[in-house]
């Protein structure tokens, strides 16, 4: 399960497509700081496309708890960032993931962010 949490890291700061599509769900929910919510179309457009680039990732204080088939994973999630339009800048967040484990592994079906204060 860690496996696919670093994964999924990785394919942001990469951009790489193909690994952002194989590891999100077809139904996700993606929770961004603002309120705005991602479906899985979208987040993956919008970090193909440099609209949410992140230049770098950093997870720290990462707890995962499985059952069954669902995983809930947090963490603090600290990067900086290169959005279009908005320059370098730098988030820290608190974030809530659900993954799900499907046929194809484990799948990011929700994940809620929300800023450190």
């Amino acid at each position: 399960m860690a496996d696919a949490v670093e994964q999924l890291r990785a394919a942001m700061v990469d951009a790489n497509k193909t690994v952002l599509e194989k590891l999100v769900a077809e139904k996700l929910s993606y929770g961004h700081s603002s309120g705005h919510i991602d479906d899985k179309k979208e987040f993956v457009e919008k970090i193909v496309s440099g609209a949410s680039d992140f230049v770098t990732i950093y997870l720290t204080e990462q707890t995962i708890s499985i059952s069954d088939n669902v995983a809930v994973v947090r963490h603090v999630l600290s990067a900086k960032t290169n959005d279009a339009g908005k320059g370098p800048g730098e988030v820290h967040l608190q974030v809530l993931m659900i993954w799900q484990k499907q046929k194809a592994g484990w799948k990011l079906l929700a994940r809620q962010a929300v800023k450190i204060a």
